[in-house]
């Protein structure tokens, strides 16, 4: 009888040594992708509001250096930006988040923030990347699969929805060599959606399990693992990557 012996496939970590900013870092999908990106070798830059979570995330995550600011104050984010290293890698931008309500309801100032929350940070991240990624890093953004629904109640949503994979890869275009994509995820079930379904999210999360092609609900670390190919995989640039667990496909 011939015996063999299975050895462990070992593989070299794939961001190793380099520096990864997340924009809204210390919580959700911004914490597990760092993580993920340490355990890949990488030194991560982390951002919050919060102090006191961001430093405790920076503390779990071994962070090379964090800082608490609001990304839509773009003096802080230009401070922040100027105090980094000459040279960076990848930058990630989680920070904000949708906001819903009849769109004639809303005054002009909550209108405007509802845009800036996504949009406009995304193109201040932008324009502070130049020229300090490396060619070939990455600019992630974020945005939704439940956006892309017309309803009342998600005018402004699904505006920037549909607007931000035109921003991306016109983006990808003017920082080229340095690549641009966008994330869309739906329901992940992180802090920020509890904040939004309140007493909602049990029943949220059995609806999902119940009715998602995948069979269960959508974690902030599927949409980190997804983050990481993105930096790792040099070939992809100017485009929009869903993960919803097919939950855009259901009535």
């Amino acid at each position: 009888m011939t015996t063999t012996n299975t050895v462990p496939l070992q593989r070299d970590p794939e961001l190793l040594g380099q520096t990864v900013v997340v924009i809204g870092g210390s919580a959700g999908i911004g914490f597990e992708t760092a993580r993920r990106a340490r355990g890949e070798g990488a030194n991560v830059i982390i951002t919050g509001r919060n102090p006191q979570r961001l430093q405790d995330a920076g503390q779990e995550l071994e962070a090379h250096s964090t800082a608490a600011f609001d990304a839509n104050d773009p003096d802080a984010l230009a401070s922040f930006f100027d105090a980094l290293p000459s040279a960076l890698d990848h930058v990630m931008v989680t920070a904000g988040g949708p906001h819903y309500g009849r769109m004639l309801d809303m005054s002009r100032d909550q209108a405007r923030v509802a845009i800036s929350d996504s949009m406009l940070v995304a193109l201040d991240v932008a324009r502070h990347t130049a020229g300090r990624v490396r060619p070939g890093g990455t600019l992630l953004l974020m945005s939704g699969t439940g956006g892309r629904r017309i309803g009342i109640g998600l005018g402004i949503a699904s505006a920037v929805t549909a607007a931000m994979p035109a921003l991306t890869a016109s983006l990808a275009l003017e920082l080229a060599p340095v690549r641009v994509n966008l994330i869309a995820p739906g329901f992940v079930d992180t802090g920020l959606s509890a904040s939004i379904l309140g007493d909602g999210l049990d029943a949220r999360r059995a609806e999902l399990r119940a009715t998602l092609p995948i069979g269960r609900v959508v974690g902030p670390e599927d949409v980190a693992a997804l983050a990481v190919h993105l930096m790792t995989n040099t070939a992809l640039t100017g485009a929009t990557y869903d993960i919803d667990g097919g939950q855009q496909f259901l009535s």
